[in-house]
């Protein structure tokens, strides 16, 4: 399993995408889509700044890595918005703090929800917490039913196209708008997503 084109937009909107460095909630130097040193060069420094697709290139190499550590760790069946979610928290929180995390431990073991409810303590500093929530929630709620959200208090993400390939027939999905600040990256995710609903059977996507 990868993580699909709806993940990595949730993702990215959690991050956020800034092409000069910054400090981030705990003070580490950070850039791009959450790129800090410790995930692999560029090393992050004051002043240092990146092209639109060098940003891209970054990401693409580390959301890597985090998704591999996420197949690696984990041994129970999971839906593509379950995995979306751990990748998340995996991105987060690193490779070496989720393979240790009851998180894990509990979905291995058959309990999602109790997974879920582990995801939230991961909760320091206290300004995670919404995206914490959005997360344990995304991991439990199909994308049929709903789209995810960045943290508990915004709203859900949006695209470019209906996913009506993907929907259950008995839940109500809106045609949705693109809102993404970046016009060239939200036609190259609107492209994935549908590539992915197309390419994948209904069955594998509750």
């Amino acid at each position: 399993m990868n993580l699909s084109p709806i993940g990595e937009a949730c993702l990215i909107a959690r991050e956020g995408r800034r092409l000069r460095a910054y400090r981030d909630s705990v003070g580490v130097w950070t850039i791009g889509v959450g790129h800090t040193s410790a995930a692999g060069p560029p090393q992050v420094a004051p002043g240092l700044a990146i092209t639109a697709a060098e940003c891209d290139a970054i990401f693409a190499r580390d959301v890597a890595a985090y998704v591999a550590a996420v197949r690696s760790g984990l041994t129970a069946p999971v839906g593509p918005h379950a995995f979306d979610a751990l990748v998340s928290l995996c991105y987060n929180i690193g490779p070496s703090a989720f393979a240790g995390s009851t998180a894990l431990r509990r979905i291995n073991a058959g309990d999602a929800a109790g997974g879920a409810e582990a995801m939230l303590m991961w909760a320091r500093p206290a300004t995670i917490l919404g995206r914490r929530r959005a997360e344990a929630e995304q991991f439990v709620t199909p994308y049929a039913a709903a789209l995810p959200r960045p943290t508990d208090a915004a709203a859900r993400i949006r695209i470019a196209a209906p996913l009506a390939a993907v929907a259950d027939p008995r839940v109500a999905t809106p045609v949705l708008v693109p809102t993404a600040p970046r016009p060239a990256r939200l036609a190259r995710l609107r492209d994935a997503i549908r590539a992915w609903l197309a390419a994948t059977p209904a069955a594998g996507r509750a």
